[in-house]
């Protein structure tokens, strides 16, 4: 069975969260992992946050999460257990994501929404891949980007 993850990794935005978590329920996501300050469905009290249930729509109900500190100890587990890691930035070593061979396990990590993923983990992925852009801007919006190529590798196949 394919089993694919998503890492978000320090993404500030609570309804960013929200909308990939929806994305990810969409396209069969088997868990996320929720890295630094990114937001978690609940609080530091346990409590349900209305602002990312709000823009996920109950899509944190059905796809499992955990969040952790740090990413380093994270990537390495699961490079030892044969996962394919891929970070979805723009890079000099990027491919387009449309070229990118999905493998029976899959971890696709997204980056904070102005700085990206950091040179030090992008050491670590084994493909960098990228949206191809035509306008002036160059960057979409980290959920719309989770959601472009999500659906592009996992279900437009």
């Amino acid at each position: 069975m394919t089993k694919n993850i998503l890492i978000l990794y320090n993404i500030r935005s609570v309804e960013n969260v929200g909308a990939i978590f929806r994305t990810a329920d969409a396209v069969g996501v088997n868990k996320i992992y929720l890295i630094g300050y990114t937001p978690a469905p609940l609080d530091r009290f346990g409590r349900k946050r209305k602002d990312l249930t709000k823009s996920a729509l109950g899509a944190e109900e059905f796809v499992k999460w955990q969040a952790q500190k740090l990413i380093l100890p994270l990537l390495m587990r699961l490079k030892n257990e044969k996962f394919q890691i891929i970070g979805i930035e723009q890079d000099k070593n990027s491919v387009n994501y449309k070229k990118v061979k999905l493998k029976n396990k899959n971890v696709f990590i997204l980056g904070a929404e102005v700085a990206g993923i950091p040179h030090g983990i992008l050491e670590k992925c084994d493909v960098i891949a990228e949206i191809p852009m035509q306008g002036k801007k160059k960057s979409l919006n980290v959920s719309v980007s989770a959601g472009v190529v999500l659906f592009g590798l996992l279900v437009g196949k």
